[in-house]
């Protein structure tokens, strides 16, 4: 790292906990007006994954903020255009951030400094013979968007990552920037021609990744209020050099955190009033850009929280797909669900203490109402006493 600038202001860890939580919404009242898109523009990325067991990864993201969102109006607000006079314009794409994201589509010139990175290097190594990658690109300008199905099919077969030669060819296109996806069918990506797709005004490359960078490192400190170099570069994983080279000129401001061990930035903004307002009280999904990162989370909140998904079923301590809890501003719980039917099965429920039983009970109840389910049943509880407590608060 460089040398460091003098801290401008001094937080203690409640005040850089209040912050974070205004910056990625949960603090203060939410912003219903501008709804999902509004979410989007906000976080400046939402995560994507394919794991479901409540609802997707990138539908939890604005109902944690927004409330009981219709789901439908979710994937409309991501994969919708405009409508009226002139062309249709998109509002996101999909391109790896932070993992595989939806970015607002005004976002395209600033991942540049990624696409040439990509072309110089291509991040997967699948062999890819002569002439497919033309042919891929040569069938979706005659055809139109298509589906990977529709170019040829996904796989060869053999295990997932057996790749088809067309849906590697297409991916790899969409890594160089000549292909994009503004749009999903049945959970598939739709690939289109960049140049058909993206606004003209924004299908460009003409930023240098000095620029790119600069407005990444800004757009992250934005979302996350305050964080440590590792905190704003892991958002849309840069690479710790990146942000060295361009924080200083970012408009993010050094400050110290109480107990913090590492420099912080943070955004201006976010400094010129004390976060106020009303706490949500929610359920969060593990790929929330509140808490996936595991350090910042056990910085900010004190919880250690692991996704378990990929760890072997008798190793699990909280359960597949557990969700913290999020309420009056801290994380003090967490609960693996399913669904059954039109029962919501909270499978495991891990509470913190007696007080979070009613903020369980109602995050449960709102999640049960919003996808569908009519009543919520209690498996284990990590504290056996509290179940029947639990159990009636839902009742």
């Amino acid at each position: 790292m460089t040398s460091l600038p003098r801290p401008a202001l001094a937080l203690s860890a409640d005040e850089a906990r209040r912050i974070a939580l205004r910056a990625q919404g949960f603090l203060g009242a939410p912003d219903r007006k501008s709804g999902v898109r509004g979410v989007l523009r906000h976080l400046g990325a939402v995560q994507l994954d394919t794991i479901s067991v409540l609802a997707r990864s990138h539908e939890l993201i604005p109902y944690a903020r927004l409330g009981a969102v219709g789901r439908d109006r979710v994937e409309a607000a991501y994969w919708g255009s405009t409508t009226g006079p002139g062309p249709a314009r998109p509002h996101a794409f999909e391109y790896w951030s932070h993992a595989a994201c939806i970015l607002p589509i005004e976002e395209w010139p600033h991942f540049a400094f990624r696409r040439r990175a990509y072309r110089a290097r291509p991040h997967w190594h699948h062999d890819l013979p002569d002439g497919a990658y033309d042919q891929v690109i040569k069938q979706l300008r005659a055809e139109g968007p298509l589906t990977a199905t529709e170019l040829g099919g996904a796989k060869n077969k053999g295990e997932w990552w057996d790749w088809s030669e067309s849906k590697i060819a297409v991916e790899r296109a969409l890594m160089y920037g000549e292909v994009v996806c503004t749009d999903r069918r049945s959970w598939k990506r739709v690939y289109d021609l960049a140049e058909r797709a993206v606004p003209g005004e924004l299908l460009h490359d003409d930023l240098d990744d000095a620029e790119c960078l600069r407005r990444l490192v800004r757009l992250a400190g934005q979302s996350l209020g305050v964080g440590t170099r590792a905190d704003i570069a892991d958002y849309h994983r840069l690479k710790g050099e990146q942000f060295d080279a361009v924080v200083g000129d970012s408009g993010l401001v050094p400050v110290t955190v109480q107990g913090w061990d590492k420099p912080a930035w943070a955004d201006p903004e976010a400094l010129e009033t004390t976060p106020r307002g009303r706490h949500r009280t929610t359920l969060l999904s593990p790929f929330d850009s509140l808490v996936w990162e595991r350090a910042r989370t056990e910085r900010i909140f004190g919880f250690t929280h692991r996704l378990e998904a990929y760890v072997p079923k008798p190793k699990r301590i909280h359960g597949y797909f557990a969700m913290p809890l999020l309420a009056g501003g801290k994380l003090i719980g967490r609960v693996d669900p399913a669904r059954e039917g039109k029962v919501l099965v909270a499978k495991q429920v891990s509470l913190d203490s007696a007080k979070a039983v009613a903020p369980m009970a109602q995050a449960l109840r709102e999640a049960a109402s919003w996808v569908g389910c009519d009543s919520v049943a209690v498996g284990r509880v990590n504290r056996p006493e509290l179940t029947a407590e639990l159990t009636r608060a839902l009742g």
